[in-house]
């Protein structure tokens, strides 16, 4: 329980800094800095998928009302990664990891594995969100360049976070 416990104080001084991005950190058009899908990914296995939706639902909610200036937007670009957070550790971490109810971390699974499981995240968040946020106004060489840009500055910053949210074992 205690680390279910420390991580959920992670989670929130995530959000905390995701909010602070937001407002005073606007690199440029091109880039929507985020480290929220690594938070949700981060969330322990022993919660289900229907929770991991909840909290990613009311983390969007928190950062799009507190910072950001399109409400809504947030939430429904980071619900669709809570929802394929469970499959995607599955997929690449394995089995083992919910037979044993434990989390991940860099040190144990290795960094290809967390770094593609990052990627894939950030990339689901952001195609998301860049879709919902140009609603098919924008062109195409926009919005993928913008996906780039964000997707190079969004795992950046998710690797910086990734060892406080995903503890080693001691």
């Amino acid at each position: 329980m205690k680390w279910n416990k420390n991580f959920w104080i992670a989670y929130t001084l995530t959000i905390i800094i995701q909010l602070l991005i937001c407002n005073y950190l606007n690199l440029s058009p091109y880039v929507m800095l985020s480290i929220l899908p690594v938070a949700v990914l981060c969330i322990p296995l022993n919660f289900g998928t229907a929770f991991a939706m909840i909290i990613a639902f009311v983390s969007g909610c928190a950062v799009d009302f507190l910072a950001d200036g399109i409400p809504g937007l947030n939430a429904l670009a980071l619900v669709p990664v809570a929802f394929t957070r469970k499959t995607l550790i599955q997929m690449i971490f394995g089995e083992e990891l919910f037979v044993r109810e434990d989390g991940f971390s860099v040190k144990r699974n290795g960094f290809p594995k967390v770094l593609l499981a990052i990627i894939i995240m950030q990339t689901l968040f952001l195609a998301v969100y860049i879709a919902a946020d140009g609603a098919g106004m924008r062109p195409l060489w926009f919005d993928a360049a913008r996906l780039a840009a964000s997707l190079a500055a969004g795992t950046l910053a998710s690797l910086l976070l990734i060892g406080i949210l995903a503890p080693e074992d001691k």
